[in-house]
């Protein structure tokens, strides 16, 4: 299960609201790819499809969807959105991760 914050879950409602393709049945798509100075790295991006090994989850009113293979990563994770100081964006907080990037983009099992 990934979970969602309650400011990931705000700024995900904003940017869906100013997407001009918004579509009710849009998500958000969380995937784990090869790469990064870690080893390991977070994909997040609005999708429509979901596919044939997909986990879907449902948090806050976000629907999540990951594929089979980055399930085994994300287990536990919470999706978080920070605007301070030291830069803005979504993070994710992993508790699978065993070291993770100074950038917070990438991590290793």
């Amino acid at each position: 299960m990934i979970s969602v914050s309650e400011k990931a879950k705000n700024k995900i409602k904003e940017l869906m609201g100013e997407d001009a393709n918004h579509q009710p049945s849009k998500f958000i798509r969380v995937a784990v790819k090869s790469g990064g100075c870690s080893g390991l790295s977070y994909n997040l991006e609005f999708d429509t499809q979901i596919r044939e090994h997909d986990q879907v989850f449902e948090d806050k009113g976000i629907k999540i969807v990951v594929d089979k293979k980055s399930i085994l990563y994300l287990v536990g994770t919470e999706l978080d959105y920070t605007d301070g100081l030291n830069g803005k964006g979504f993070q994710f907080n992993n508790p699978n991760a065993s070291r993770t990037c100074g950038c917070g983009e990438s991590f290793a099992v």
